[in-house]
């Protein structure tokens, strides 16, 4: 990492407020790092003020940004209010899925990512996606963690892992294998004779659901998974 010039970066922000593009000239890196390394920083309202009289432009950019982020908030508000009343019917299926994602899933607003090295574990959450929401295939992504022992058998492997989740080869994404330690090179016992799976499906609906609906089974609000 450029730590001087991340360091930099934060200070021009936080302290002169300007813009991604502004610190980007003055630093010398990419639009996409300072908007990375800044992202935490929140400006002072005459800061916000400041920069709209140097760019006017940014009045527009600013008010379609802010509309599309309200639009977008509305929709994950929507999902979850559908998984609130699905949740309501106490469908076990419905049940057993969610709590499984809530226990095993991996939280991000857009998409569900579910993993695990159980077969039957992944299979049933795949089934669940499926009866519940029928994402098409092109949405759902599989990948394999795979260790060393595994490499000279990843294409059995990771054919094996599409079987389970019965999507096609197009849906998979590059493996990851893993090394042994250059500490001891010995070889594992107990190892996991298929690695680790990972199902991704690319929907805010269907994520924002499931949260939804665990919050009602649950009982609890979350409100940090709305944002």
């Amino acid at each position: 990492m450029k730590i001087r010039e991340r360091d930099e970066a934060r200070t021009l922000r936080r302290k002169q407020g300007q813009s991604i593009k502004e610190i980007a000239r003055a630093v010398g890196v990419s639009t996409s790092s300072v908007s990375h390394w800044v992202r935490d920083i929140e400006l002072t309202a005459e800061q916000v003020d400041a920069l709209r009289a140097r760019n006017p432009i940014l009045n527009g950019q600013m008010a379609g940004a802010s509309a599309r982020s309200a639009h977008a908030l509305a929709m994950r508000r929507a999902a979850q209010a559908e998984g609130r009343a699905a949740a309501s019917l106490g469908d076990p299926a419905h049940v057993a899925g969610c709590m499984l994602f809530w226990a095993e899933g991996s939280r991000h607003r857009n998409a569900v990512h579910f993993t695990n090295s159980d077969p039957e574990m992944v299979a049933f959450f795949a089934r669940f996606i499926r009866r519940f929401f029928a994402p098409p295939d092109e949405r759902m992504r599989v990948w394999c963690n795979l260790h060393a022992d595994h490499e000279e058998r990843q294409l059995e492997v990771e054919n094996f892992w599409l079987r389970t989740v019965e999507l096609p080869r197009a849906c998979l994404i590059k493996s990851t294998v893993n090394v042994h330690s250059a500490a001891t090179r010995r070889k594992r016992t107990n190892m996991l004779p298929y690695g680790t799976c990972r199902l991704t499906v690319h929907s805010t609906a269907i994520v924002q659901h499931i949260y939804g609906a665990i919050q009602e089974y649950g009982g609890f609000e979350r409100p940090e998974w709305l944002s």
